[in-house]
């Protein structure tokens, strides 16, 4: 417990972050205009680091009853529950209404984790995808790896193929998949590092569920950019990534088979990166056709805040004091 005590002050140490001014002085021109009022509460939790909130994805490769029961002692309970469409009670994640963080576990070769720390709503792509054992299944932009990893607790699938661009985060990935995936499974899983604009042309139908979870301005961390270079050239930046955003899509709708599915996820708030990409996809894309994931919304409204007035096929999460989680935004598509 001493152990504990000593990592949860290290760890609220590390929350004492400075917010970077530049980038603030621009999301509060741009939310007040696209959110309005509800972008007061959001900005309030995305300010405060020590009203942060950590779900604990249990590892089912890794399985310890002990983890469970100081779960429930320490006040967590199941963040899904409840009559969701699609919910494998192999997939365990536990959350609670207090701030703070559950300490992590060290990289360890030839040890699995129990558990993956993460924004409980970082999951619902995950249960938006519906994945089943036996399909085949690209996640395009993976790293870290904590939606594969959480995929894999959901199902086998009969090929798995994760691929990260970037040659950090590609290394980030690999290590992410060998803490928490067992030896037989890795073997099933494909890592590349090719560019994902180009996976559609590479491997043409191929997949019958596609994750992308792109590249976008990601709104937490954002606001903590340490040096004002680095958060002036974000910022300018930013206008780029819908077009990258875009032919991400496009490309995975080019890996999809006919039939499959697609979700699309970001951990930002603006509308330019979220909604307008994807209604530029369903615009110019006569094959695709929108997916409609209110049924999911509607079971986890317990747990999670949602943007009212969003179309049924889209859901965006909104953090607010006790329910901190996201921003996430889903939207989901299917090829005809």
């Amino acid at each position: 417990l001493l152990l504990f005590l000593k990592l949860e002050n290290k760890t609220k140490g590390k929350l004492q972050k400075q917010i970077c001014q530049v980038v603030l002085d621009h999301f509060e021109k741009q939310y007040t205009a696209e959110l309005g009022d509800t972008w007061t509460s959001v900005r309030d939790v995305l300010t405060c680091p020590l009203c942060w909130q950590y779900a604990i994805l249990l590892n089912k490769f890794s399985q310890s009853a002990e983890l469970e029961n100081t779960l429930h002692v320490k006040g967590y309970h199941p963040a899904f529950q409840g009559p969701l469409p699609y919910l494998p009670t192999s997939l365990k994640c536990y959350i609670r209404r207090t701030p703070g963080r559950f300490p992590a576990q060290k990289h360890q070769a030839g040890k699995l984790k129990e558990y993956y720390l993460l924004n409980a709503a970082s999951l619902l792509p995950v249960l938006a995808l519906e994945v089943k054992d036996g399909e085949d299944v690209l996640d395009l932009c993976a790293a870290p790896g904590g939606k594969s990893v959480a995929i894999l607790q959901c199902a086998c699938p009969g090929q798995f193929h994760c691929n990260e661009y970037d040659d950090l985060r590609s290394r980030w990935l690999k290590q992410t998949i060998e803490s928490f995936i067992s030896d037989p499974l890795v073997k099933l899983i494909m890592v590349s590092k090719l560019d994902g604009r180009q996976i559609g042309d590479l491997k043409p139908e191929l997949y019958d569920k596609v994750l992308v979870d792109a590249p976008c301005s990601n709104d937490r961390s954002w606001l903590f950019s340490s040096h004002i270079q680095q958060a002036t050239l974000r910022l300018i930046q930013r206008k780029e990534l819908p077009s990258l955003q875009f032919q991400l899509l496009r490309s995975a709708i080019k890996a999809l088979r006919p039939g499959g599915s697609l979700v699309y996820s970001t951990c930002t708030l603006s509308k330019a990166e979220n909604s307008d990409v994807i209604n530029l996809i369903l615009n110019s894309c006569s094959n695709v056709m929108p997916v409609g994931i209110s049924e999911m919304a509607k079971a986890v409204s317990q747990e999670f805040t949602f943007l009212s007035g969003t179309q049924q096929h889209e859901l965006l999460v909104l953090p607010e004091k006790g329910r901190a989680w996201g921003p996430m935004y889903v939207a989901k598509l299917k090829k005809m």
